[in-house]
């Protein structure tokens, strides 16, 4: 009877563990045969701080061939990143670095990696077994408010631009910098969104194909990219407010009128993006430093950019808190599926720009964790593969088909309107 009475109990746990195994094999294989995109990774900013060879595992924190290969990743975006610091002078410079950088990693590994710019290209490195390697710009001040810049940023392969970073521009606000220690949105708001010329480099960008970032961007001027772009747009890593309050996030209503006008959400896995807890602590611990950053601002009054670095210094010296789940991840997921439908959502992870990746989701190689909780939770086959890159493919073939519609449509020659006194 004993053995009986443990074979009973035993079998729903044998059933379980072959359940999971077979859930395992099919996410494997599932994920083995899709086309897997990242709209947004920080590995140019993590080389130029630190060079390494990408081919040899650690390179960054979160990216290098191996782990990619062991990923799926079949198409990361680059992100040619501007420091604000930059945005009054010298931005395009440090942006031409980073997309030399970009080449130079690319032409290394001829083998492993290959220069992409179109959804043909990333289709082909798809077919060779190569990761296809995209390049966006993050910060619109990179184009030093020149359209002919932004041409030829588009010539040398940039494919994406973020229309600010956490600064506002001459041309867009941004959201600001939530995690500064004295946080006020109202300093950001220059423009009440895009100026004229601001809508005129949205034009532009749709003119020559180059896909409009939200990600970054202040409520107001999302809403003037929507009223102005002749083409989707999308947010290369941003996640739901709903579930974790940040400025940064989408709103409920943001994410339906993009979804309705053929734009996608990326997906960013900030540990911090996806968990209200963790959005409540991180405000909590930086309305504590406000105190010893003013000290910092009047001790180094005369000397900004070095009040700032001070102040970062302690930012970075907050302890961290447990990372969320990587289940998180697909709750933001599944939030835009159920406000925008299954075509609005996919990957931009923001890896080696962030501290804080979610506990299951350390880094590229991990990527595979979200097709197997997709198909754990129910989601068909076909709304997985979307998930992971027929989403973003379907949308930038848009912005190039809207490109093509513009041909004849000659160069614009707008300027920024001149400073007010």
């Amino acid at each position: 009877m004993k053995k009986l009475s443990s074979l009973v109990f035993a079998l729903p746990l044998v059933a379980a563990a072959a359940a999971a195994d077979d859930l395992a094999v099919r996410a494997a294989r599932l994920h083995r045969g899709a086309i897997v995109v990242d709209t947004h990774e920080d590995v140019p900013d993590a080389l130029a701080e630190k060079w390494a060879d990408v081919g040899t595992r650690g390179a960054t924190k979160h990216f290098d061939i191996p782990r990619g290969k062991e990923g799926g990743l079949t198409a990361p975006f680059f992100a040619a990143y501007v420091p604000a610091s930059y945005a009054d002078g010298g931005a395009a410079r440090i942006a031409l670095d980073r997309i030399d950088l970009v080449q130079r990693v690319v032409a290394a590994h001829p083998s492993d990696l290959v220069s992409a710019a179109s959804v043909a290209d990333i289709r082909r490195a798809k077919r060779e077994g190569r990761i296809a390697i995209l390049m966006g710009i993050e910060g619109g001040h990179a184009i030093e408010d020149s359209l002919g810049a932004l041409r030829d940023f588009h010539r040398l392969g940039v494919r994406y631009m973020t229309l600010t970073h956490t600064n506002s521009n001459h041309w867009a606000d941004s959201s600001g910098n939530f995690f500064a220690p004295r946080f006020d949105p109202e300093s950001y708001r220059l423009h009440h969104g895009l100026t004229d010329f601001g809508r005129a480099v949205v034009r532009e960008m749709n003119r020559i194909g180059m896909m409009v970032d939200v990600s970054h961007v202040s409520d107001e001027t999302i809403d003037d990219a929507l009223e102005t772009s002749r083409a989707p747009i999308f947010a290369s890593h941003s996640s739901c407010r709903a579930l974790a309050s940040l400025p940064r996030n989408l709103s409920d209503d943001q994410i339906r009128r993009m979804g309705a006008k053929g734009g996608v959400v990326m997906i960013n896995v900030s540990s911090v993006f996806l968990d209200q807890g963790l959005v409540d602590a991180a405000r909590a611990a930086l309305d504590a430093l406000q105190e010893p950053a003013e000290r910092l601002r009047q001790q180094y009054e005369g000397d900004p950019k070095r009040a700032a670095a001070e102040i970062n210094k302690l930012v970075d010296a907050l302890p961290r808190r447990p990372p969320a789940p990587v289940t998180k991840v697909v709750d933001h997921i599944e939030h835009v599926i159920r406000l925008a439908g299954p075509d609005a959502v996919g990957l931009g992870t923001d890896f080696d720009g962030i501290p804080d990746p979610p506990a299951g989701l350390e880094d590229v190689s991990k990527l595979p964790r979200i097709t197997e909780e997709l198909l754990r939770r129910g989601h068909s086959e076909e709304e997985v593969r979307k998930v992971l890159g027929e989403n973003f493919l379907r949308f930038f073939a848009r912005v190039e088909e809207v490109s093509r519609s513009l041909a004849g449509e000659p160069p614009a020659t707008a300027a920024p309107e001149p400073a007010k006194n």
